[in-house]
């Protein structure tokens, strides 16, 4: 197989990560879960993982995802946007991350809406 040579920088897109969690501020909502759709995108140099196929060489994406689930599911947040700032602070904890961005929707917050969302994004 023909290398390629040049720049290996992998994004990974982690989509439609369905939670629930006590998140707003009116009585109703903090007293009942309701569910988030959390998205998050993020890059990392994967040339050492292209060079040596190895896992121990990629960024583990799994990982991520369980810590983001862990720190989610079933907790108390009254922002969107102070969720997520903790997402995007669990993604960007990982050294090898060097741009990410976490969208977070609220299915049915508004009458007529679909959801609300709340979008951040962090590099190094």
């Amino acid at each position: 197989m023909t290398g390629v040579i040049g720049n290996h920088q992998a994004r990974i897109r982690i989509k439609d990560l369905l939670l629930r969690a006590y998140i707003g501020i009116k009585d109703e909502e903090i007293s009942n879960q309701q569910d988030v759709l959390i998205n998050v995108s993020l890059t990392y140099d994967a040339t050492e993982a292209v060079n040596c196929n190895e896992i121990s060489a990629a960024l583990n994406y799994r990982t991520i995802t369980k810590q983001i689930i862990h720190h989610v599911d079933g907790n108390r947040f009254a922002l969107l946007e102070r969720l997520s700032h903790e997402v995007l602070t669990i993604v960007m904890e990982h050294e090898a991350v060097q741009w990410a961005q976490v969208e977070i929707d609220k299915p049915h917050a508004l009458r007529y809406a679909e959801s609300v969302s709340v979008c951040l994004e962090a590099h190094r």
